[in-house]
Parts: structure tokens; sequence; C-alpha cells
């Protein structure tokens, strides 16, 4: 049986975090190195501001190709309008939120906008899978 259903037993609590001005290709950069799908910006004090994920860099990098220009910053390709969740919101209501959606991931945030976190599909299937069957250290 599940352990709990609150997402702060699940979530990631050092998601790979970039800023505005950072340049797409220093996001790219840690989107291979840390094998992430996608990054949370964040601005000062860690408060959250979007995320940008591998297909907005691929439409980073074909917009600076079609238009024979640099492939810019963060902040003009990332998402601004992100659905966001709470330490303590239910898991089953998230993952069922995520398939909706269809979003792969969503940056936990603090009554106060910090992000302190997220919890992506992964973190979800483990949650089901330790629902369903015996842990397997392998999988951490």
């Amino acid at each position: 049986m599940l352990r709990s259903v609150e997402l702060k037993d699940y979530m990631l609590h050092n998601p790979v975090k970039m800023h505005p001005g950072d340049s797409v290709f220093d996001a790219i950069h840690q989107i291979l190195v840390m094998k992430v799908s996608g990054v949370c910006v964040v601005g000062d004090n860690d408060q959250l501001l979007g995320v940008l994920s591998e297909l907005d860099c691929m439409r980073a990098i074909l917009s600076s190709v079609y238009n024979d220009s640099p492939v810019g910053n963060v902040e003009e390709f990332m998402t601004k309008e992100v659905i966001s969740v709470k330490l303590h919101d239910n898991i089953v209501d998230v993952a069922n939120d995520m398939l909706k959606h269809k979003h792969r991931r969503r940056p936990v945030i603090q009554d106060d906008g910090k992000l302190i976190g997220q919890v992506t599909c992964r973190q979800l299937l483990r949650a089901v899978k330790e629902f369903t069957g015996p842990e397997d250290p392998t999988e951490h």
C-alpha cells in the first residue's frame, strides 16, 4: 500500500533550475547533462517564473535557423503559464490533472510562489509501483 498520498513524499527536492536571462544553449546543456526533459525557470529568491521543456528548446533552435538569428535566452521560449502544485497535494489528483493536460512535470511551490521541488511522471510511476509491488533499490 502507498505509504502516503501526499506529493511531498514523492517529489524531487532539487529540480534543475535556470534563470530567464540564461542562454537556451545553457539550458540544453543542463537538460542533457542532468538527463531531464525540462527545467524550472526561477527569478530572485527562487520564485517560479515558468518552465522550459525539450520541445521549447527545439522551437528555439529551429526559430534561430529559420530566422538566421542567435538562439536567444530562456525567457524568450519558456512557458510562462504553468500549473504548479503544493507540497501536500494528493498524488492521485496531481497525476490525473497531468494526464488531462498532457504534462510531464509539475513544479512544487510554497504559498509565496517559491519553487521547492518538482514532480514528474517518473516519481508518480514510482509511487504506483510502490503500491503494487516491493521496492527495488535499482530504480532510484
